[in-house]
């Protein structure tokens, strides 16, 4: 907070602590309330959803009901967008979420917020980036994620869209990868669409059975709730109460990462996934993964993580591996 925007606060607020844990902060200046608080106090529930606390608006008031430590978060979280408002006018969405990012309390109790509970265990981000990339997956409609292998991109991917499947928040998960080697023309493969497909979607499956049982995913894909579908065939859909996943996104044209992208109807996700160090394409230039996070990363409901080599939670070595090819190619 600049000190403008510092004089400004300790002008306009008042903050009054209670013994029932209620934090009230008062404004003297309704205009930047109203600013704060957003029309139809959207700003405060985007808030609440994320921290999982409750927060009214009353008068003239800020009313937060938490613990001491969630009290002081979200204190922080209105002096954040306080400032925000004072200088830009405007509270954005992605100016709540990093509210929350910027005053986040790194201490056990924090963390349960990150932990995405599946029936077979509990994972656990093991980096900032993948905490990042977590409330990505929660809370934007869209995320573009790109980074070396072993990041994690797939596997928290999967594991909130499983979570949210049965939470019954979604309806279906939808898994789809570019098939590269075979040119996107399935047709000579042997056995049905799920045997031609299954090779490239290996990495997946692989997530969805270290989550859930062998026997209820595969229920789940007979029933429709786990659908398979290749790049090509995911055009002239439109998916409605879904999580749909792009894997290896980096084998996806411009083109056809933006017809994925527009596959997004109501109550859904997108997560676009990929490794800008491994395209297959014969020409790489046609990649569009990299071209999708610059076209995209101004909009309000499209996160964009990065990961490097020191997120990779494989084998120690992996990280190494990656980053010696790293120094390598910068090098030349």
């Amino acid at each position: 907070m600049n000190n403008i925007s510092y004089r400004r606060a300790v002008e306009d607020l008042k903050f009054v602590y209670s013994e029932n844990n209620t934090l009230s902060i008062i404004f003297k200046n309704n205009n930047i309330l109203m600013g704060v608080v957003g029309e139809f106090n959207n700003n405060l529930k985007e808030l609440e959803k994320i921290t999982d606390t409750n927060i009214y608006s009353r008068g003239n008031s800020i009313l937060i009901k938490s613990t001491a430590k969630k009290n002081e978060l979200i204190k922080n979280a209105i002096l954040f967008l306080f400032d925000q408002f004072i200088n830009n006018g405007t509270i954005e969405k992605k100016d709540i979420i990093s509210s929350v990012n910027k005053f986040m309390i790194e201490d056990k109790t924090d963390k349960i917020e990150y932990i995405i509970k599946t029936p077979k265990k509990s994972v656990i981000p093991r980096s900032e980036k993948q905490k990042k990339y977590v409330r990505a997956l929660r809370y934007s409609d869209i995320t573009i994620s790109s980074g070396p292998a072993g990041t994690g991109k797939t596997y928290l991917a999967v594991a909130v869209a499983l979570t949210m499947l049965l939470d019954k928040k979604i309806e279906r998960i939808i898994l789809s990868r570019p098939a590269v080697e075979a040119g996107e023309r399935l047709g000579f493969l042997p056995g049905d669409m799920r045997d031609k497909v299954d090779p490239y979607l290996r990495p997946l499956y692989d997530a969805l059975y270290d989550l859930l049982d062998f026997e209820k995913i595969q229920k789940r894909i007979e029933i429709g709730d786990i659908e398979i579908a290749p790049l090509a065939y995911m055009r002239g859909r439109t998916l409605k109460n879904s999580f749909a996943i792009l894997d290896e996104a980096q084998n996806a044209t411009d083109t056809q990462i933006k017809m994925f992208l527009t596959r997004i109807g109501e109550n859904s996700k997108i997560v676009v996934n990929g490794d800008p160090t491994q395209i297959d394409l014969p020409n790489k230039s046609l990649s569009g993964l990299k071209r999708s996070k610059e076209i995209l990363g101004h909009l309000n409901e499209v996160s964009i993580v990065d990961f490097d080599h020191t997120d990779v939670v494989r084998h120690p070595l992996v990280s190494k591996i990656v980053k010696a090819y790293f120094d390598q190619n910068s090098n030349k």
